[in-house]
């Protein structure tokens, strides 16, 4: 069956509270797991790039782009009292890790699943960590990674042992994308890339709407990723990209829905229509 990632993420502005609603809100909507984001903003950011002006003021939470990704984390304490709150209303909890400090902590906490963003895939040192010392599921998005980089990711998981337990998403890395640009069939590359393994292909979506959320269903991805906020109006880079609440509920019901029609008639004749083929079939002409 698939399932439904809500993808917080900073969507809670830096504020504890908002991060426990968004929790409750996707919890009613219907899905499966609310994610967050971990960073270690001094290892991942040079002092230069600490310090320069965020690209977008507009979106900016602090004075310098440094402070503004401060702004946004949360501590580890905070990450596993977050857990805790997925725990007691039954959504699973994951966290995407930027860095080897935010693997290192967010491993452990024991989450499910742990997701390396598509800007971090070529970190090998920070996913030998976890492919070492973390037993669950490892997911991967692949936006702005070449075919060769790709192979070597693979390649990295097959060396490590660690292939089956790897969950690989199609991804374009925009907010929000076109169209044009989600490039659905190459969930059916990687399914063929991943043949003779138990790894699972993913989808994680920026786009508008929830049509190429379903028809990524009908392809047999096994996981759909969604940005997720309360409003899409607020500020921050993820907002525009983001479902509001109406919108992962309905992503959710017609994910649920599609899979129960995605199977083939039990018999040539389902009992539903013994009483229309009664009623108006032919059978002498």
């Amino acid at each position: 069956m698939t399932k439904v990632i809500a993808e917080i993420g900073c969507n809670h502005k830096g504020d504890f509270e908002t991060a426990k609603k968004l929790i409750t809100i996707a919890k009613k909507c219907g899905a499966n797991v609310a994610k967050f984001q971990k960073r270690n903003i001094k290892s991942l950011l040079n002092k230069k790039e600490y310090h320069q002006p965020h690209p977008e003021p507009w979106n900016s939470y602090g004075n310098t782009y440094g402070e503004h990704r401060e702004a946004l984390e949360f501590t580890a304490e905070q990450h596993k009292e977050l857990k805790k709150i997925c725990v007691d209303q039954d959504i699973i909890y994951s966290s995407s890790v930027w860095d080897l400090t935010s693997a290192i902590e967010i491993s452990s906490i024991k989450p499910e699943l742990i997701k390396i963003p598509s800007a971090a895939n070529l970190d090998f040192e920070m996913q030998k960590y976890l492919c070492e010392n973390f037993p669950g599921k490892i997911h991967l998005s692949i936006g702005m990674t070449s075919d060769k980089e790709l192979a070597d990711i693979l390649d990295f998981y097959k060396s490590e042992k660690r292939i089956d337990d790897l969950v690989l998403y199609c991804c374009t890395s925009g907010y929000p994308i076109n169209f044009d640009d989600i490039c659905l069939l190459e969930i059916k590359k990687l399914a063929d890339l991943l043949r003779g393994t138990q790894a699972d292909v993913g989808f994680s979506g920026h786009h508008l709407g929830i049509a190429p959320d379903i028809a990524a269903v009908t392809l047999g991805v096994k996981w759909i990723e969604r940005h997720f906020t309360l409003d899409r109006t607020w500020k921050g880079t993820d907002h525009a990209a983001s479902l509001e609440p109406e919108g992962l509920r309905r992503l959710c019901r017609d994910v649920q829905n599609v899979q129960k029609a995605l199977k083939y008639k039990s018999s040539p004749i389902l009992p539903i229509e013994e009483a229309q083929r009664t009623k108006l079939k032919r059978l002498n002409f």
